[in-house]
């Protein structure tokens, strides 16, 4: 994986500025496009027309112009003749991931993928060239394409703020929309426990609820809604997601917290705790000190029943095991942690935590996962095969890539896609601050200037993070994901210095025809 190069000899007529050249209001924009001024019209008999194996992407499809379009259009499959006025969807082995070819003349559209990903990412350029009218012809077009980088990521904090099934398959359905491949689920912290851990019912029971939650910003003077709030994901519900974000290609990583940002554990388990007594899952945000104790060995044999699960629930690659902002308080005035440290020959709580960590790693590894922690991993040493996903700032992703490591890069600035989008924050909703512009998200290069060519293999890419500490609502979620999302994506597939702001603006003008249609409330100032 990492950044992907390819050499590729394209088979036919480009422009020489091809990237922003023309006008197709496509996001993110293909690598390389033609045009010719005939057309393709949609009819009654129009067909749908896959190879083995493309049974999904020929649904999606479907119901996909169903919905958008209200066309009702068959699909067949391969072996039936059809000599016109058809889509056709197949793969052809080729040494490039993900990509595609999409050609559209008056006869017939094809959509041929180095794999099921490169279709089904054809399919999503399709969708998008075809208009919201009743105009049912689309232009002639040759396009060839694949994606820039291997990680193309959005998350989605649900434990601060609880989101329905289906509000989940709709932020799916975004990332899908611009060829995201990698959804980042944040299901624990302390204020709430959202997964259901069959083993240990008192996650869901206790840690998945809190008595009340802070209104507004943390003051001297707190004010609470005194109403209890909670939820979480049964494990089937968490298996149809899963399915759900898997017929769209994209993977889903969970996220579990660990040791700090465990508040809402603790509330159901008070012995995993360093001094022991009574907690709760908390009603309000921020760092807090009681954190899991790390010499306490049944810690460790409950993360293991729990990763357990959690393994078995999620069939990618990557588990995602927090670790960061952790206090050290605890541990240093802990009997069992000071100990922990004597026995194992660890100089100071920093090296505790790389314990902590390894030794988790150390078991997922035997399940077949990797783990992928926020960069606070990096302390006290790196786990061997841990990937780091770089939060504040860039520099520990520099570190960890210099280190052979692979990293997703994700630094507040301009990842964050809670932050304010606009200086007038008086006319925007309560964000946990910051100003990230959609301008900055699209003018973000997720390779660090300062590593080398050999290092820069390290770079997977990298993802917008949607922390809901001030996002009560999903309609919010979508304010604050859309557009940056789109920026973002763009960045992620098409990777390209030469990308034009004012050209994605433009197409992302009539993009959000798309985005009416879908009902979707996405903030709509840059039109402006």
């Amino acid at each position: 994986m990492g950044r992907i190069v390819f050499s590729i000899i394209f088979l036919f007529l480009i422009s020489i500025n091809p990237l922003f050249s023309q006008n197709l209001p496509l996001v993110p924009y293909p690598r390389k496009v033609a045009t010719s001024d005939k057309y393709f019209e949609f009819n009654k008999n129009t067909v749908i027309v896959f190879s083995k194996g493309m049974e999904k992407e020929a649904s999606y499809l479907k119901e996909e112009f169903k919905f958008r379009f209200g066309i009702e259009i068959k699909s067949l499959e391969e072996t039936a003749r059809v000599k016109s006025n058809f889509i056709h969807l197949y793969t052809k082995a080729d040494s490039v991931q993900s990509k595609y070819r999409l050609e559209v003349n008056p006869q017939y559209i094809d959509i041929c993928g180095s794999d099921a990903a490169g279709v089904f990412y054809g399919v999503q350029t399709l969708l998008q060239l075809i208009p919201f009218n009743k105009e049912t012809k689309i232009q002639s077009v040759e396009i060839e394409d694949y994606p820039g980088f291997s990680w193309r990521g959005m998350h989605l904090d649900c434990s601060r703020h609880f989101f329905t099934v289906n509000e989940v398959k709709r932020y799916i359905d975004y990332l899908a929309m611009y060829k995201m491949n990698v959804f980042h689920w944040h299901l624990t912290d302390d204020q709430g426990w959202r997964i259901e851990i069959k083993k240990y019912p008192l996650l869901t029971k206790i840690s998945s609820y809190r008595k009340e939650t802070l209104i507004g910003r943390p003051s001297a003077k707190d004010e609470y809604d005194g109403k209890p709030y909670g939820g979480f994901y049964t494990q089937e519900q968490i298996k149809d997601i899963v399915r759900y974000a898997s017929d769209r290609h994209i993977t889903v990583v969970p996220e579990i917290e660990m040791p700090g940002h465990s508040m809402a554990v603790l509330a159901a388990y008070p012995n995993f705790s360093c001094k022991g007594g009574k907690f709760e899952t908390a009603t309000s945000w921020g760092v807090f000190e009681d954190v899991l104790c790390a010499g306490n060995d049944s810690v460790f044999k409950f993360l293991e029943g729990v990763m357990d699960e959690v393994c078995d629930l999620f069939p990618g690659k990557y588990i995602h095991i927090g670790g960061d902002e952790c206090p050290k308080d605890r541990w240093h005035n802990c009997s069992k942690c000071q100990a922990r440290m004597k026995s194992e020959g660890l100089k100071d709580e920093h090296e505790l935590q790389s314990y902590f960590i390894q030794r988790i790693e150390k078991y997922i590894n035997k399940k077949g996962k990797q783990i992928i922690g926020w960069d606070e991993i990096l302390e006290g040493g790196l786990a061997p095969n841990a990937t780091v996903m770089s939060w504040r700032g860039e520099q520990g992703g520099v570190e960890a890539a210099k280190q052979k490591h692979f990293v997703v890069m994700t630094p507040g600035h301009p990842c964050y896609l809670d932050h304010y989008q606009y200086k007038d924050v008086e006319n925007e909703p309560l964000a946990i601050g910051g100003y990230n512009p959609l301008e900055d998200v699209y003018a973000y290069n997720p390779v660090p200037k300062e590593l080398s060519q050999e290092d820069a293999k390290y770079i997977y890419g990298a993802q917008g993070n949607v922390w809901t500490e001030y996002i009560p609502t999903f309609k919010q979620v979508e304010y604050m994901a859309l557009p940056r999302m789109a920026a973002l994506a763009e960045v992620l597939w098409t990777y390209d210095p030469n990308r034009d702001y004012a050209s994605f603006i433009q197409r992302l003008k009539i993009q959000t025809q798309i985005l009416d249609k879908l009902g979707v409330n996405y903030c709509n100032r840059f039109k402006n």
